[in-house]
């Protein structure tokens, strides 16, 4: 394929990727966008061109061993929901833009120690940028009509203008906005559809040497077997490389966890924390997926291809020896793809870490604090986007010079061993409160130096000064002392030797400088929040300790210069709202401070937000005495706070008891008046009739028959006066245990069939019908006046609640073992959900009757039950009941 068409293609793919970025952005809300698939897919992008072509390679000449560098992330990934989800949260509530300003923040925004972690992660990742450029480079060779991996000029360098093409993507969609804290949707689209693209490709290249220059894997397989070295491909190997591999898996691990680019992508990038659980297992299997065919693949090289090739583009060289021009751009695009989705996330993270951490802090704090949000805003972009076009052209220098020394696969090993010179001081940091500043960049600082000893002299020697004998002879001439074999460990690969010794020496000036002397109180502060996040949300506002004298104004000044008048008006008002503070209050305090640096930790980083609000600020030093009085004052407040909304929530619960309770008492009340009304008034009406009916009856010139009919009224009154006062009495007499009770073993079916007699004249009138559905005679223990008197309550009610004509009133008994209970049930209106607890109560009437006012004394139910209770019974009113009433009480059963 001619040269202009291939760079016509990876044009067209990129100006591609600049509208899906574009889309992404603009649709940065919807679910295609914001999904757990996404994610995973975006952390897919430690795929890089080591796995797409070195992988390959490693496995053509080593073996499975290429298996190590995903084993370790598949270790790692269970460990996600737990570990990954306290990191992700704390760089959210702070802001954290990047894994600099992580491991800065926890050892008290150390700005030092902020720039010596972007400093080792520059030293990481040029490298593997290099590594990306290179098999861009030597892939366009192959793919194109041009033989030669890398030009006579920088000007006549494909390479370098697509670097140039990667630069300018990343600074216009990863700088829009000053704070880096924000998601990058646009990119994260590209990157996730990278991920697709880089899969299918690899598959389908898997496919097509499997299934179509062999037959089938089987075949692969017999005839790799013939070949030379194929024992030792396909084993593990001894004890000895069972350590290499061991090493291999602790980088990859580490990797996993501390390289920018995944930092980025699994914590800044994150929106939904919920997206790990879908993580912790689709990831795992992309990987599998991804290296189901790397080893038929190389097997398939070793046979075909001669061994003068470069082995690590055995996917691309196969398609090219069979002319299949189609695959072979298919694959040359899956590992542009791979390149271009590592360069542009780890640009993005080591540009942000760059800016905050080296440039704003040490160079650019002063012009930032006197200039105006709009200026502030332009230069904060700016110096990130050069810093994106510096680092790409600087790895693009690293490349020219070192790539013709160094495979996919070395590259891509010394950037994990410089990287893992992180997990010290990032791990025990999170679990280990006496990790200190001081024992963090010693760790570092000592580790690097081995790395530089033991990995990079070498490489560089190599290169600047082959005759060096400190490479062969070790330093001062001690053989032990070797770079590549330090101490006399023979069997180790290079990277393993460097690994090994760089994290030892590394852990021990860690662990050493930490047990020697204390941190001060800022690194105590974010010890407490970083470590334990229990009771996480409390931590981060208490755990905030800080002494001094700073003015709201002077604060509100200096965020409007970074934020912007609105959002500092609206990031104050919250903050007011939430601490309960004035508007007017003019001192700040711990909480302010610290509210103030997370809102500036997004945009300026957190060593130069603690910088900036220094200048505002007065701060004094606190000792670890105060700090620890300052944190146990929080504590006792805390709890007493968590004690008082205890209360306050009792005593608001108990508040509405009371409220419910004085509301029934009123309705209690106007029932007892209701009551008391309606006894005047049945005692008032009888009294009057018959007064009337006596006056009448002293003309002694009425007409007998008058007289006679004046006289039964008359009767008739003093009846209902005295059935009246006889159930008020009656009542009393019940309530205060004065009454004899007859309790005798008497036959409950005729006692029932007695108390119907007594209502059916009532009930023919009314055309309701009265069953009792009769079982076994049955002989309880009871008064049968007294009972007969609850029976005919029951059922006068039951008539009083049906309709006419459509009634029915069903009378049963139910046997239990040491009572029978009788049930009264009808089809009427029912008993309201309301009346259930009330209808036994002395002053208590239904509103559920059938005429406007209620009838009766509303003694009935309340004789009913003291009758019942009194036999050592129980009465109720059954609450499952929908349709109609169901009335149940028990007397004893006869022994």
């Amino acid at each position: 394929m001619s040269n202009y068409a291939l760079i016509l293609i990876i044009v067209a793919y990129l100006a591609f990727l600049f509208f899906l970025a574009y889309w992404a952005e603009r649709k940065h809300r919807g679910k295609l966008v914001n999904n757990p698939y996404i994610y995973v897919l975006s952390l897919a992008v430690y795929c890089t061109a080591w796995t797409y072509y070195g992988s390959v390679g490693i496995a053509s000449q080593s073996g499975i061993s290429f298996l190590t560098i995903y084993l370790g992330p598949v270790i790692a990934m269970p460990l996600w929901i737990v570990l990954m989800r306290k990191i992700i949260r704390i760089s959210k509530q702070h802001k954290i833009s990047s894994i600099a300003d992580f491991i800065s923040m926890r050892y008290g925004n150390n700005r030092p120690l902020g720039a010596l972690v972007t400093v080792t992660c520059l030293l990481a990742i040029i490298p593997y940028i290099s590594l990306q450029l290179k098999a861009v480079s030597e892939t366009f060779a192959l793919v194109s009509s041009n033989n030669s991996y890398i030009s006579s000029g920088i000007l006549d360098d494909s390479t370098f203008y697509i670097a140039l093409l990667i630069a300018i993507f990343v600074a216009f969609f990863g700088t829009q906005s000053t704070d880096a804290s924000l998601g990058k949707r646009g990119i994260m689209a590209t990157v996730a559809l990278e991920s697709i693209l880089k899969l299918v490709f690899f598959l389908a290249i898997g496919i097509f040497v499997v299934y179509f220059l062999f037959d089938g894997t089987t075949d692969v397989y017999q005839k790799a077997s013939l070949t030379e070295n194929f024992q030792k491909l396909s084993s593990f190997g001894g004890l000895e490389n069972g350590f290499n591999w061991m090493f291999t898996i602790f980088l990859s691990f580490f990797a996993i966890f501390l390289l920018p680019r995944q930092f980025h992508v699994a914590v800044v990038e994150n929106q939904n924390i919920n997206h790990l659980k879908k993580a912790i297992w689709l990831f795992p299997l992309y990987l599998l997926v991804f290296n189901v065919f790397v080893i038929f693949i190389a097997w398939a090289g070793n046979i075909k291809l001669p061994d003068t090739v470069n082995h690590d583009y055995y996917s691309l060289l196969l398609p090219i020896q069979e002319g299949n021009t189609f695959l072979t751009l298919l694959v040359f695009i899956g590992g542009f793809s791979a390149v271009i989705s590592m360069i542009v996330v780890s640009t993005l993270a080591l540009s942000t870490m760059v800016s905050n951490n080296v440039i704003i802090p040490y160079g650019f704090i002063k012009k930032l604090v006197e200039g105006n949000p709009e200026e502030n805003a332009k230069n904060i972009k700016n110096i990130r986007r050069i810093a994106i076009f510096i680092l790409i052209i600087v790895a693009y220098f690293f490349y020219i010079l070192f790539s013709n020394q160094l495979s996919l696969f070395s590259i891509g090993l010394i950037s994990f061993v410089i990287i893992a010179q992180l997990a010290p001081s990032f791990f025990l940091g999170l679990f280990w409160r006496r990790g200190t500043a001081k024992a963090a960049k010693a760790g570092m600082a000592v580790g690097i130096m081995v790395v530089i000893y033991t990995l990079l002299l070498p490489i560089v020697a190599d290169v600047i000064s082959p005759d060096l004998q400190i490479t062969d002879k070790g330093l001062f001439g001690f053989s032990w002392l070797r770079p590549t074999q330090l101490f006399g460990l023979e069997y180790l690969t290079p990277e393993s030797n460097a690994f090994l010794w760089s994290m030892s020496f590394n852990t021990i000036a860690f662990v050493g400088f930490s047990l020697m002397a204390k941190g001060n109180y800022r690194e105590r502060n974010y010890a407490e929040m970083f470590v334990h996040n229990e009771n996480y949300e409390n931590l981060q506002e208490g755990a905030f300790v800080w002494k001094g004298e700073a003015y709201v104004a002077d604060i509100r000044r200096l965020l409007n210069r970074f934020l912007g008048e609105t959002r500092t008006k609206r990031a104050l008002t919250i903050f007011n709202r939430k601490y309960n503070i004035s508007e007017q209050e003019e001192k700040a305090d711990a909480r302010l401070i610290n509210f103030s640096e997370k809102l500036l930790t997004g945009s300026i980083g957190s060593a130069s937000a603690k910088i900036l609000l220094a200048s505002v600020s007065k701060e004094k030093p606190i000792s670890l005495v105060e700090v620890l009085n300052i944190l146990e004052e929080n504590k006792e407040t805390k709890a007493t706070n968590k004690l008082l909304v205890e209360k306050s929530e009792e005593l608001s619960q108990m508040a509405s008891k009371l409220q419910l309770a004085n509301d029934e008492l009123l309705f209690q009340d106007k029932q007892k008046d209701e009551f008391l009304d309606t006894v005047a008034h049945e005692l008032k009406t009888p009294i009057t009739s018959i007064k009337a009916a006596s006056e009448i009856l002293e003309d002694d010139e009425m007409p007998s028959e008058l007289r006679q009919q004046f006289l039964k009224n008359i009767s008739k009154d003093t009846d209902r006066l005295a059935k009246l006062i006889h159930d008020i009495l009656d009542l009393e007499k019940l309530s205060s245990d004065r009454t004899e009770l007859k309790i005798r073993s008497g036959k409950i079916n005729k006692t029932i069939k007695k108390a119907i007699n007594g209502i059916e004249r009532i009930a023919e009138q009314r055309k309701v019908h009265v069953v009792f559905e009769e079982s076994d005679y049955l002989e309880g223990m009871y008064d049968e006046d007294r009972i007969l008197q609850v029976l005919t309550n029951l059922l006068s009610n039951s008539l009083k609640f049906t309709d006419e004509e459509k009634g029915m009133i069903k009378v049963l008994l139910e046997e239990k073992e040491k009572e029978i209970a009788v049930v009264v049930e009808d089809n009427g209106r029912g008993i309201p959900e309301e009346d259930h607890n009330y209808i036994f109560e002395k002053f208590y009437q239904s509103k559920n009757q059938n005429t406007k006012k209620p009838q009766g004394s509303g003694f009935g139910l309340a004789i009913c039950k003291q009758i019942v209770e009194s036999h050592n019974g129980s009465i109720w009113a059954d609450k499952t009941v929908t349709h109609g009433a169901r009335l149940v009480f028990t007397i004893p059963k006869t022994i």
